[in-house]
């Protein structure tokens, strides 16, 4: 318990350090990763909090490309898809066109009463 404190401040530095160098150029500011590494080994806390304040902030909201309505990673549901949406309605023509109706059918038939 006595030294629970400088352990958790080691594992701060070792984890930031970690993403630091993993991270990309505009998670970083544009800052060199050595002068985020020295800032987060000289302050562990101040560095580590101001490091993991400012890359969270970066990779939740801070992406050039999608704030400004650019290529994102996908739709997220099918029906955003517009690739998915167009072939469902091509299937949709293709039926009426068969005329017939290939949705799926109850097993136990029309009821009777």
């Amino acid at each position: 318990m006595r030294y629970l404190g400088t352990l958790l401040l080691i594992g701060l530095v070792v984890y930031c350090v970690i993403d630091i160098v993993r991270s990309e150029d505009d998670e970083r500011l544009g800052v060199h990763p050595a002068l985020w590494v020295l800032l987060v080994v000289l302050f562990p806390l101040i560095g580590g909090v101001v490091w993991l304040a400012v890359s969270r902030t970066r990779r939740t909201n801070g992406r050039p490309q999608e704030a400004a309505g650019h290529a994102t990673t996908g739709p997220v549901a099918p029906d955003d898809d517009p690739e998915f949406l167009w072939r469902l309605e091509q299937e949709r023509r293709r039926r009426e066109a068969r005329g017939t109706d290939d949705e799926p059918r109850d097993s136990t038939g029309p009821a009777t009463g």
